[in-house]
């Protein structure tokens, strides 16, 4: 095995996990999940059928990743983060043939306790902040706070907030990144 499984938590057959990823403990990874490389699961985190995660993937503890959820590479999922599948769910009812697809691109941050209703995507590198509830698509490069949340600014790849000139151009205060922001929507340099 060239992945490490803390001996409290259970790989059902028929996963796939990438090497040098790491599930720490009571967690539990359902059959058919498809996990990159170089992933940290946490202690008590549930990765459901079918879900995809890519490489680099930082799932924080307590958090349930539900059937729909696909997130791409370098994707960061705070404590406590919630996952829904279904918009009306009841008890008496399933609708497991109901499930919305969720995805998560590229470098996107979920902050703590944040709420992901089911159906939506998280634009590139955007950073939604803890506590807060998405109930529509997010753009790339997007800060969202609130509950709905709504877009407060931007950020850049690195995660610094960025500050637009009159001519919609920023650069991102670590890295020196150029951004261009332009019809309501952010691009990076590698746009």
């Amino acid at each position: 095995m060239d992945y490490f499984v803390h001996e409290s938590s259970y790989v059902d057959e028929g996963c796939q996990i990438g090497k040098g990823t790491k599930i720490w403990h009571f967690s539990h990874i359902m059959s058919g999940c498809k996990i990159g490389e170089d992933c940290n699961i946490g202690q008590n985190v549930v990765v459901s059928p079918d879900v995809v995660l890519g490489r680099n993937v930082k799932i924080q503890n307590n958090v349930s990743v539900y059937t729909g959820v696909e997130c791409e590479d370098d994707v960061f999922l705070g404590p406590s983060m919630v996952f829904t599948n279904v918009l009306n769910p009841r008890s008496a009812v399933s609708r497991k043939s109901e499930y919305r697809k969720t995805i998560i691109r590229r470098g996107a941050s979920v902050g703590a306790n944040a709420t992901i209703v089911c159906g939506h995507e998280l634009g590139k590198y955007c950073l939604v902040g803890a506590g807060s509830v998405i109930t529509k698509d997010v753009l790339p490069y997007a800060l969202m706070v609130g509950n709905p949340a709504r877009r407060i600014g931007w950020v850049s790849k690195y995660g610094e907030k960025l500050i637009f000139d009159e001519r919609g151009v920023a650069y991102c205060q670590v890295t020196k990144e150029k951004y261009i922001l332009k019809d309501g929507k952010v691009y990076g340099e590698e746009d």
